[in-house]
């Protein structure tokens, strides 16, 4: 040990101090007679500072879950704090350090409050550095900007612009996505100026109390609104020219669909540059039920691949010179270099946050290798987690983050168990060991990251992907082997217009991997539909996993139970009975016969595809009209969904027998004072957003999205009539 640092050895000198104080504090607890229930907490405390003791080295990775958990309490809160509440987090820190010194479990403790305070202070002063929503005007105008994205959609083009115009107002400090119209021959690129008549809408609401919040996800994007063009737009050449980065992008994807037309060049398009959005809807849903959808959002994967290729080439290419490759650090010189493809693949695909947690976790092993030491560890993983917080806390609450945090987890987890188990299993060093390890290493790793996923993908989406392993040992192989280093070589070749020399070969792996998906998803069953898991049954199984994965002794096995309790509650959480979306044009009840829907004209796809998601259904009926079905009886006037109490749903003018015994009248038309009823009508979701009801022996419970969600800044202030003397908007 001559050569190990200093601090090696005051840290190991610490951890002994702390081990002695234990044992010392062990044996006074059980020298001391105390009464009964004093003499059980103490018994309680020292099983507690022996486990920790055991754990000493797991405890800084349960720092990023606490920052986590308080970046959740934010988005949690009914009512958004002060911003000078950050600053209770600058002391915490400092306490825990000083608390550490002389108590380390005390320390780790007060350092969990402080990662909680920092997390919670993180979201307050993100979310209050945004600038405020945008209002877009009612009817169509000219609207007018820089473009700061092109997307190519399967009919047509959609851009973002940067500070846009309303007419002639003022440049706005968030940014609007259109579509322009499917047959206009405009072109535009980044850095070109666009003025178009178009009808632009501020982003939707929930689709339901506790739905995803759209909203809450534009207002740290920076989106103001999204619509589609009215006329043809007129694109002039911008000053300054288009960035860099974003010309690479558009050159490539040009090169690329014009060598692979159709579905293939997509999803080409989507490997290389990170754009999905013109790969056709039924090779999405193919991908997705098939359980291969993560082949599409660029992370750990690709960067993999690039970053592995990268190094290869790098170090192969400096052991081809004699010169170079006996003065110069070879090793060194690869792994910086495969840094530096690897980040300009995260800048070239549009930094999310899949890619942002890959690349920091390639960093780490890229110098892990250069050092000698592990390369993939929980350790940076942890700090991959905690450094996306940092930039982007509202990446916590989303399903991104959340699967591809949680797949890792369980990948670096599950093989630092099996690795040693799987030495005993197959010593030797033939090829024989070598395949079954290979083969094994591809079931166990789709298997891993399939379980770990499913319970974030069951809370989001609702669906059970179930032969995702036959399609990944599939996929997998080939999109490693063929498909991406095929895209590598097509980039690197463009330059000298030889790409497509290497597109041809690309273009044979994604046309294979489209063809598994699509057999795959043929399966019967290959994409069940489930009742999703609710809020509190997500974080059950979040605390199970973690309890399981970050710990290293017996008491891991604690976390299963959490686990099978979290997977359960989706059939112990009881959804709403009927919902009533934000504009009254949609109306569904749940009944033991099935979903029945009101849909008026105009009523939102989205919302319906998310109701029924919610529900765990495949479709809704239409309401009768004049006759029962599924315990609704339905007549020219309106419909009684529930009998005791009793819930009416209008289709007319209120009826007086039904204000006077009807616990809940629920109509898509307004009813004001008309009726005596608890009313549920146009102007109450005008006014309150979208609600959800339960129906109970006693009484109905009605909730509402604003209730919901509260006073938060993405949540837009109560509607205000417009006065008798107030002229209407004028039209553009």
């Amino acid at each position: 040990m001559r050569g190990a640092a200093p601090g090696f050895h005051s840290g190991l000198m610490r951890a002994k101090v702390a081990a002695m104080s234990g044992v010392a504090t062990l044996a006074r607890w059980r020298t001391i007679r105390l009464p009964a229930w004093e003499g059980m907490a103490a018994r309680l405390l020292a099983g507690a500072e022996a486990r920790l003791l055991e754990e000493r080295g797991r405890l800084p990775l349960w720092l990023p879950v606490a920052l986590g958990a308080g970046v959740l309490l934010y988005f949690a809160l009914p009512s958004e704090p002060a911003l000078a509440w950050c600053w209770l987090a600058l002391p915490g820190p400092a306490l825990a350090w000083w608390l550490g010194r002389r108590h380390p479990h005390l320390g780790w403790a007060a350092g969990m409050l402080a990662a909680l305070a920092l997390g919670l202070a993180l979201g307050i002063w993100h979310a209050a550095r945004h600038p405020p929503a945008l209002e877009p005007p009612r009817t169509a105008t000219q609207l007018s900007g820089q473009v700061a994205m092109v997307e190519a959609l399967p009919a047509g083009v959609r851009v973002t612009l940067v500070a846009p115009r309303f007419g002639e107002g003022a440049p706005q400090a968030r940014h609007v996505r259109v579509r322009l119209k499917r047959d206009d021959p405009a072109r535009p690129q980044v850095g070109d100026q666009v003025l178009v008549r178009a009808l632009v809408r501020a982003p939707a609401a929930p689709a339901f109390p506790g739905a995803w919040d759209f909203q809450r996800a534009a207002w740290f994007s920076g989106l103001g609104g999204s619509g589609f063009a009215l006329g043809l737009a007129d694109v002039a050449p911008g000053e300054a020219g288009p960035p860099p980065l974003a010309g690479l992008r558009a050159a490539i994807e040009a090169r690329v669909v014009a060598a692979m037309p159709a579905a293939a060049g997509a999803v080409s398009v989507a490997l290389l540059t990170g754009g999905q959005s013109a790969i056709p809807a039924a090779d999405l849903a193919a991908m997705r039920d098939s359980g291969l959808a993560h082949l599409l959002s660029v992370s750990g994967l690709h960067i993999a691949i690039v970053m592995g290729l990268s190094f290869a080439v790098a170090r192969l290419g400096l052991a081809l010179v004699p010169w170079v490759a006996l003065r110069l650090p070879g090793k060194l010189l690869a792994g910086v270099a495969a840094l530096a493809v690897g980040g300009g693949y995260m800048l070239l695909t549009g930094s999310a946050v899949p890619m942002q947690r890959s690349f920091g976790m390639a960093a780490l092993a890229t110098l892990a290798l250069l050092t000698g030491r592990r390369a993939i560890t929980l350790r940076g993983w942890a700090l991959a987690a905690a450094a996306v917080m940092v930039l982007q806390p509202e990446a916590v609450a989303g399903p991104s983050f959340q699967m591809s945090f949680a797949a890792v987890l369980a990948l670096i987890s599950g093989w630092e168990w099996l690795r040693p188990r799987l030495n005993a299993m197959a010593p030797g060093d033939g090829w024989r060991r070598r395949v079954v390890l290979a083969v094994f290493g591809l079931v166990a790793t789709s298997l891993l990251a399939g379980a770990a996923t499913t319970p974030f993908g069951l809370y989001h989406f609702g669906r059970l992907q179930l032969y995702g392993v036959a399609a990944n040992a599939v996929a997998v192989p080939l999109t490693s082997a063929l498909v991406m280093p095929a895209g590598m070589a097509a980039v690197a070749l463009m330059p000298f217009g030889l790409e497509g020399l290497a597109l041809a070969p690309m273009q044979w792996g994604v046309e294979a991997t489209l063809w598994v998906a699509r057999c795959v998803a043929a399966w019967p069953g290959a994409s069940l539909v489930a009742m999703p898991l609710p809020g509190w049954g997500l974080g059950l199984v979040t605390l199970g996993m973690l309890w399981l994965c970050l710990w290293r002794g017996g008491w891991r096995g604690w976390g299963l139970p959490l686990i099978g309790l979290g997977m359960l509650s989706g059939s112990l959480a009881r959804p709403p009975d009927l919902l009533v979306s934000d504009d009254a044009r949609m109306i569904a009840v749940r009944t033991e016969a099935g979903v029945f829907l009101q849909r008026q004209s105009g009523g939102n796809a989205l919302v319906r595809e998310m109701w029924l998601r919610a529900w765990g259904a495949e479709d809704a009926a239409a309401l009768p009209r004049e006759v029962a079905a599924g315990g609704v009886a339905c007549t020219p006037g309106g419909c009684v969904l529930h009998a005791v109490p009793e819930v009416v749903l209008l289709r007319g003018d209120p009826a007086r027998e039904a204000c006077a015994r009807a616990a809940l009248v629920v109509s898509a038309e307004p009813v004001r004072g008309r009726c005596r009823a608890q009313v549920l009508d146009r102007f109450s979701v005008w006014r309150e957003g979208a609600h959800a009801v339960w129906f109970g022996a006693t009484g109905v419970t009605v909730l509402s999205d604003r209730a919901w969600r509260g006073n938060r800044p993405w949540v837009p202030p109560p509607p205000r009539a417009r006065g008798p003397a107030e002229p209407m908007a004028p039209v553009e």
